[in-house]
Order: C-alpha cells, then sequence, then structure tokens
C-alpha cells in the first residue's frame, strides 16, 4: 500500500481540519480510497460541476491530503487523482524538549553549480531564449542566472541550497519540490524518463517522468514561447525522513534523512539527472517561476528541531536570508 499514516501535532492539524470541514471534500477523500479517480469521474460522483470539483481537490492538494498527476487521456490530458494518507493521528500535547520548526529556501532554475547538458537542450528567461538552442555551451553563459526553464536530453543539473539553520538544531525531514517533465524534441505526450535524484552525493531515487507535455500553453508561459515547445511539467514534491524516501507519499527507496548529513551551516546539494543505464533516456526540463503551471522555482523545505526546548533563533525558518 502507499499510502501511510501521518503524524500531527495539535498546531499541524489545523490546516488538514480546515480542509476536510466540507461534506463533498470528505466525499473526495472516501472516493479516493477505493481507487484513484479523474476529476471527470468525481465530479459525476458528487453531483458538482468540474470546476467546483477541482476547486474542492485544490484545496485537499494545498493541505497535503490529496497528489494529482497530468496523463494522457483518450480526449487528451486529464488530471487524476489520489489520496496520500490512510490515516491521520493528531497528537494533542507537545513534545518536552524539543521545539519543532520548518526552515526553507527558494532557488531560482537558473542559479545551478554544476551542469552537464546534451542536445536538445537550452534555456530561457521570461523575456528570450539564452545563448544558442541545442548549444551545452549556453548553459555556461552569464545570462543562465535569469533562466526561468532549462531542459535537457541527458546528464545532470545540481543546485547548492544554503542552509543557515542555528547550530542546536536537528533535522528531521526534508522536502524537495519542483514542476517537472523529461524532454523531447518539440514535445511528446508520451516520453518515459527516469529522473534520479541525489542529495549530497546520496541516490535519494528514480522516478519516471510520463513524458514531456504539449499540445496546451502553461498558465505562466510568456506570450513568445512557441506553441510546438514542451508547456508544462508535473509538481512533484520528494520526501525523506527517519522511516525513508517518497514521492507524492508513495515509497522511493529506504533512504533515511541521516544518511543524507544535512547540517546547519553547510550547503545542501541537490542533483537532479539521468543515469546512464536507466532504461529511460527520456532527460528532463525544470520549469521556473515564469513558466509552467506553478509559480515555484525549487523549493527545499528543511523539517528540524531545537534541542532543549530552545526556541530557534529569529529567521530560523527561512533560510538563506
Amino acid at each position: 500500500m502507499p499510502y501511510h499514516i501521518k503524524e500531527l501535532s495539535a498546531a499541524e492539524s489545523v490546516a488538514m481540519f480546515k480542509a476536510l470541514a466540507s461534506e463533498s471534500r470528505v466525499r473526495i477523500i472516501e472516493l479516493l480510497a477505493e481507487r484513484d479517480m479523474n476529476i471527470n469521474e468525481l465530479s459525476a460522483a458528487l453531483g458538482l460541476a468540474q470546476p467546483s470539483t477541482s476547486k474542492h481537490v485544490q484545496i485537499l492538494e494545498e493541505a497535503g491530503l490529496v497528489v494529482s498527476d497530468y496523463m494522457a487521456g483518450p480526449q487528451g490530458m486529464q488530471k487524476r487523482c489520489r489520496r496520500v494518507h490512510e490515516r491521520l493521528v493528531v497528537e494533542m500535547a507537545g513534545k518536552a524538549g524539543t521545539v519543532e520548526g520548518v526552515g526553507e529556501v527558494e532557488v531560482p532554475v537558473g542559479m545551478f553549480a554544476n551542469v552537464s547538458a546534451t542536445s536538445t537542450c537550452g534555456l530561457a528567461s521570461r523575456e528570450k531564449f539564452i545563448g544558442l538552442l541545442d548549444s551545452p555551451l549556453s548553459f555556461f553563459m552569464p545570462e543562465r542566472a535569469s533562466a526561468e526553464i532549462l531542459w535537457t536530453a541527458g546528464g545532470f543539473v545540481e543546485y547548492n541550497f544554503a542552509n543557515t539553520l542555528p547550530l542546536q538544531t536537528t533535522v528531521t525531514g526534508i522536502d524537495l519540490a519542483m514542476e517537472v517533465s523529461s524532454e523531447a524534441p518539440g514535445y511528446n505526450n508520451n516520453y518515459p524518463s527516469d529522473l534520479t535524484l541525489w542529495i549530497n552525493d546520496v541516490e535519494v531515487g528514480t522516478w519516471c517522468s510520463p513524458g514531456d507535455y504539449g499540445g496546451t500553453r502553461g498558465r505562466l508561459n510568456p506570450h513568445w514561447w512557441p506553441d510546438n515547445m514542451n508547456q508544462y511539467g508535473i509538481l512533484k514534491v520528494w520526501q525523506v525522513d527517519s522511516t525513508g524516501s517518497s514521492i507524492d507519499g508513495v515509497a522511493l527507496s529506504s533512504v533515511t534523512v541521516d544518511q543524507l548529513k544535512i547540517e546547519p551551516w553547510q550547503a545542501t546539494r541537490v542533483r537532479l539527472g539521468i543515469k546512464p543505464e536507466s532504461p529511460h533516456q527520456g532527460g528532463f526540463t525544470i520549469f521556473g517561476k515564469g513558466f509552467g503551471n506553478y509559480e515555484l522555482d525549487l523549493l527545499l523545505r528543511i523539517r528540524h528541531t531545537a534541542s532543549g526546548g530552545t526556541t530557534p533563533e529569529p529567521g530560523a525558518n527561512s533560510l538563506g536570508e
């Protein structure tokens, strides 16, 4: 079973309780307990219009109760939804001797620290392409810092996330979120690619991207972006904690957060790439705030505790600032 038990403090449960304060949203959770469903199927089962159903699903997604992927269907792309948790457990008493916190840092797509790109490849800012298309040299031009989308048929890209949490904190888990897809010449909605994630040189796991999506313009794409190129990706969240690694709540590997050696006041290195031996060599595209469907760069959240009941220092929940 891909579902798991989610343990929450009373404070952490507020957002989830708000999301469940609706008979329609509770019914959606019940329906998804039976099987994954798309928006049309949920609308029919609920007797609601599709826009209303989509809004309910969005609220459940924001609360972390439902995740959705866009998949090819008989009439184009469809949003397919699944629940994340099998059970929620709320701890009403606070943990003695510790203070929990979440620090986060968002890194722009163009601010990578290392890269190995192969044609087809390229970068673009909101205003224009950077350098020449299909030229790996473009990834080393100064303008690359303004890139909000990059794509490559192979290789890897690596980012450094500055961790400025107080020295007395203990890292208990991390979440890495990004909008990502495969990379085909032009676009191809059915173009699988095995994307592997490494954190601090530890291989976290591999997820197969279904395709390089096009045919429908990305919500955030600038007007000049060609219709015959990739348009949007899938929002994916990798998670690593003391129990192992997962992606969107689905178990990925046995790698735990302790193995990643994430330390305060050290950079956390995150690499996304294609292993040469992987069966699906479909490349990857990373969408930043100005492209695709999600106004998001690469976001790293670090869950942590401060020992001895010490309150985290001011600004500890905003890494890198």
